[in-house]
């Protein structure tokens, strides 16, 4: 019971210590864009000016969000994650990787 105690305080305080950052910005160009790809969304990227209610959600990777204006989500930071923010007007706009 005691290494079951100290293995999970052991490996609770490596994944505070390992916690990476978000990138400050999105990438300015196609190069920065093409590096940063970590979540595969050059894939997507036609998906941009869609409306949100007609993207196939089973043709998007696994842990995909679709994110709305009004809508929580978490923010731990996940760079295999594809993130597509939709605007106001229910049309997709931009995505990222986090």
């Amino acid at each position: 019971m005691r290494a079951l105690i100290i293995a999970a305080f052991v490996g609770l305080a490596s994944a505070c210590a390992s916690t990476p950052t978000p990138p400050a910005s999105a990438p300015d160009t196609a190069e920065e864009a093409t590096q940063a790809d970590t979540c595969g969304i050059a894939r997507f990227r036609h998906l941009i000016g869609t409306r949100a209610d007609q993207i196939d959600r089973a043709t998007l990777p696994a842990g995909t969000r679709v994110i709305t204006p009004d809508m929580a989500v978490t923010m731990d930071f996940r760079a295999d994650r594809l993130n597509i923010m939709v605007g106001t007007n229910g049309v997709v706009g931009s995505m990222r990787c986090f």
